[in-house]
């Protein structure tokens, strides 16, 4: 496959899960329209990342994977021939998970993630985090996309991505929900340098608290046939305002890359990397 397109939808939640399900699903059907293969959802957009500090308001606010709201995302994507990666607060026990899930372009629930690294110092110190990091093969109708996720704080881990990548990831989906300036940004600039994978991460707009859109997407492809230097892997990085921004990876390109240039797992020395895996006091 030549590309694979990733709608960013940088959107302004509403007030209620009903608006939102209505919203969402208005904004995948215009992804459509501009040739994506994949609608991203920001951060948690079931409830619009407002979450209580108090528990019981918590876990009221939460849905079940198989609600009407995550299923009706589903329906869609069968409908649209699409793949959708529909975010929302999960009911889980004993406190709710910020999950993520990714429905094929025929509906079926291929990867359902829930945020490894929660925020506990702010609001999700209340959730349940995530157990682990996974990767699925994506169909598409060009072919199939090696796909992993991670959520906004996961980003700042090295870890993540890196597990993701030695999973076989080729593009990482990023829901997020806070400020992305120079840091954040660069942060995933990295991510996907020293591991040549695709990252696609869709914020929420100016208007949301703490946010300023800026959704980004970059391809990992650092060096080029025929240039001299490094090239910026940014595909795509949006404005403040509420929209769709449209990331074409070249896939054709990046699996040429990743076949012969030296990040990733090329030449790792796991053997030297003990003290990863151990708690640090």
């Amino acid at each position: 496959m030549d590309s694979f397109k990733v709608a960013l939808l940088q959107i302004l939640p509403e007030n209620s899960l009903e608006a939102n399900l209505s919203k969402g699903l208005k904004y995948c059907r215009q992804a459509k329209l501009m040739g994506a293969d994949l609608a991203l959802f920001p951060e948690m957009w079931s409830v619009g990342y407002d979450i209580s500090d108090e528990p019981e308001s918590l876990y009221e606010s939460s849905i079940t994977a198989d609600s009407d709201f995550v299923e009706s995302f589903g329906a869609l994507a069968r409908e649209l021939d699409m793949a959708i990666g529909i975010t929302y607060l999960e009911r889980f026990d004993p406190m709710p998970r910020n999950s993520l899930c990714l429905f094929d372009r025929h509906g079926n629930r291929v990867l359902s993630y829930a945020k490894v690294h929660t925020c506990v110092f702010g609001s999700e110190c209340n959730l349940t985090p995530g157990d682990d990091f996974s990767t699925v093969e994506l169909d598409t109708s060009e072919g199939s996309v090696k796909i992993g996720a991670m959520i906004c704080y996961d980003r700042e881990f090295p870890e993540s991505a890196r597990i993701l990548m030695l999973q076989g990831a080729e593009i990482i989906i990023v829901p997020n929900a806070c400020p992305m300036e120079i840091n954040r940004i660069s942060q995933l600039r990295a991510r996907a340098y020293e591991n040549m994978v695709g990252i696609a991460t869709a914020n929420y707009p100016i208007g949301q608290p703490d946010c300023n859109g800026h959704s980004t997407a970059f391809d990992g492809i650092a060096y080029m046939p025929g240039l001299d230097s490094s090239r910026d892997t940014l595909i795509i990085e949006a404005g403040e305002r509420e929209g769709i921004y449209i990331a074409d990876f070249p896939m054709a390109e990046l699996r040429d890359y990743r076949s012969r240039e030296v990040q990733g797992n090329a030449y790792r020395r796991p053997d030297r990397y003990e003290l990863l895996t151990v708690e640090v006091k």
